[in-house]
């Protein structure tokens, strides 16, 4: 994962002992809602206004995440319906000691909204 383009970074984030669990490495849970944040920016670098996440399929933690990790998040756009699109999302951590390792991937899928929160098309491909 490390040879990824680096414009597909979508949020990279220093990992802080607040993020911990009882074993000492980082909640899941906090990399899920790193994980939904990155997809969206990627659904909004479509050009999509607002966007609601409908599925988060395929989470694999490959590796933990520790206090220090620099983790970086890419995300690219993987499938696009009428008014959704699914993003594959890619997390690796720059360890402090050296070295790059993949340590999460999904898929998520979001729908663009209006205003009101009902669906509408995605914007054209350029």
């Amino acid at each position: 994962m490390s040879q990824l383009p680096h414009d597909s970074v979508a949020i990279r984030v220093l990992m802080m002992p607040r993020d911990t669990n009882h074993h000492g490495t980082i909640f899941g849970g906090v990399i899920l809602s790193h994980i939904d944040q990155a997809g969206a920016v990627a659904a909004l670098r479509l050009g999509c206004q607002r966007v609601v996440t409908v599925a988060m399929d395929r989470v694999v933690f490959r590796q933990p995440v520790l206090v220090g990790d620099l983790v970086s998040f890419h995300a690219e756009p993987i499938r696009r319906g009428r008014s959704s699109v699914a993003v594959r999302v890619l997390v690796e951590a720059e360890r402090r000691g050296g070295g790059t390792v993949a340590v999460t991937e999904a898929e998520v899928t979001y729908v663009h909204i209006d205003a009101g929160g009902q669906p509408i098309p995605l914007p054209p491909e350029p």
